[in-house]
């Protein structure tokens, strides 16, 4: 047999009463891509970070190239050949793209900037390396930590949902840059919960149920049916069907928005205008970084236009283009920004204080003080409802899973009862249990009369639940798309720019 690269015997690691993992054993094979398969809170993170030197094991033994090994640091873990792109990013903001790159790859700033400039046309993760982190979409910071992760040479790369903010054309590009890795002798562990992305890449899987090791598969050999079964031990439900909605009333209006904003590396929007109506989603599709952080800001506020722009946005039929985020949910809306630590939630405060941000008006303040009972209740209900798994609502939001987090700030927006739902990434890095959930959720409020306005950038996830669906490239919409007569090709054409004068007045 061979030896593997990496093996754990016995792995084990608890949080107070919380057992993360236990007695994980693992083989990672020399030029393999090894998949860690489970639902968010499994205990996949974790493991990842032990190897990683992030976290020290209770018990159990690691071992790298048949020596025991300890970390210390994830320095030490680089200077042993490992590397890891977290799901949650781990760059200053206030830093450039090179600059950060600095920090873990030596070299002069003129040549990293240069190599980060190759290897973005090379892998399909194209960033300006000049530009501060601050001003960079999610997806595009996803790039540059991919970027920063292959710059260090690994032995080992681990990668937390890699392909989550990618557009299909750059998945493909990664998958390709990955099998060359794995020929040069790079072994990969590679956690995502598209199954199908599992099945065309990885050789080898090893399933987390509950914190320990359920089962070791060759994914190729079993359909996402069998591997998303085996994950939550249980099978999926289907998908529930849209009912049949028209002529509902506007709920969302832009109309020929320009919109530059002050920020030189932000993405102008131009002529902008889409309509969502009650009993109807419209889904927002493109690739990360052509506007959809300016345009999530103006609709949900954060972001107010200038005078001379008013009545290009509205609400309810109100214009609310001067308005702030706070009147504009007063009027009925919600959002759940791409952000989830940050802007989404507080990560320093219990959940029963995050429900508050946004759910204070739901009668749990009394006399201007919070009703500790009443918001307590709300949270349990929300963690009940979307099935957060979290010892109770008092545990600090920035201790939960990306996916488990993600169900939160869900269920609280929409707990709300809003006639207005905007969700910028919905489903971004939860699992496919969780996922089915959710979009069940969604499209189960928009035949109750929600309209609901998503951004995602995972095309399967905007063919399964809108109606309708636009592209924005280069900060222009396109026209809105009837999803049942739009093939995924079509989409993707848009995405690119590749599209005639002609056919967009077709569309």
């Amino acid at each position: 047999m061979t030896v593997p690269l990496l093996s754990l015997r016995g792995v084990s690691k608890s949080y107070g009463q919380n057992r993360a993992n236990q007695a994980i054993d693992l083989d990672v094979a020399p030029q393999s891509i090894h998949a860690i398969l489970g639902e968010n809170g499994a205990g996949k993170s974790t493991l990842m970070k032990l190897i990683y030197g992030v976290e020290q094991p209770d018990s159990g033994t690691v071992i790298w190239e048949e020596e025991p090994l300890s970390l210390a640091s994830p320095a030490e873990a680089r200077r042993k050949g490992i590397g890891m792109v977290f799901q949650h990013f781990s760059l200053f903001e206030t830093l450039t793209v090179v600059e950060n790159t600095q920090l873990v790859v030596p070299g002069r700033k003129t040549g990293l900037t240069e190599r980060i400039r190759k290897l973005g046309r090379d892998f399909g993760l194209e960033v300006d390396p000049l530009a501060h982190v601050h001003t960079l979409s999610v997806g595009e910071r996803q790039r540059v930590e991919i970027i920063r992760c292959l710059l260090t040479n690994p032995k080992l790369l681990i990668l937390d949902e890699p392909t989550s903010v990618l557009p299909p054309q750059s998945v493909e590009r990664l998958f390709d840059t990955l099998r060359r890795l794995r020929d040069r002798g790079v072994s990969i562990l590679f956690i995502s919960h598209k199954l199908e992305e599992i099945r065309a890449i990885c050789d080898r899987a090893t399933i987390l149920r509950g914190g320990r090791v359920t089962g070791h598969v060759d994914p190729r050999k079993h359909d996402a049916h069998d591997l998303a079964r085996m994950m939550i031990g249980r099978d999926m439900p289907e998908p529930m069907p849209a009912l049949p909605i028209s002529g509902g009333e506007k709920r969302l209006e832009i109309i020929g928005l320009d919109y530059r904003p002050d920020d030189p590396f932000a993405v102008p929007l131009s002529t902008l205008s889409l309509t969502v109506r009650s009993g109807e989603i419209l889904g927002i599709a493109g690739i990360s970084g052509n506007g959809q952080s300016e345009l999530a800001s103006l609709i949900s506020g954060e972001a107010v236009l200038p005078g001379e722009q008013h009545e290009r946005i509205y609400m309810m039929g109100k214009d609310v283009g001067t308005l702030n985020a706070a009147a504009r949910r007063q009027l009925g809306f919600a959002f759940v920004p791409e952000d989830r630590l940050g802007r989404g939630a507080v990560p320093e405060m219990s959940l029963t204080h995050n429900s508050l941000l946004t759910a204070h008006p739901l009668n749990l303040l009394r006399y201007g003080l919070v009703d500790e009972a009443k918001a307590m209740a709300f949270t349990d209900e929300c963690i009940r409802q979307y099935d957060v798994r979290t010892p109770g609502p008092e545990v600090e939001a920035g201790s939960l899973s990306g996916g488990n987090l993600q169900k939160f700030i869900v269920g609280r927006e929409i707990m709300l009862s809003p006639k207005l739902l905007f969700i910028a990434q919905p489903t971004w890095g939860v699992d496919i249990g969780a996922a089915s959930a959710i979009r069940r959720r969604l499209v189960g409020l928009r035949n109750e009369g929600m309209a609901i306005l998503i951004i995602s950038e995972e095309l399967e996830e905007l063919f399964e639940l809108c109606d309708f669906i636009q592209v924005l490239h280069h900060g222009a919409l396109s026209p809105a798309l009837v999803t049942r007569d739009t093939r995924p090709e079509d989409i993707g054409r848009y995405m690119i720019g590749a599209y005639s004068s002609q056919e967009t007045a077709l569309a």
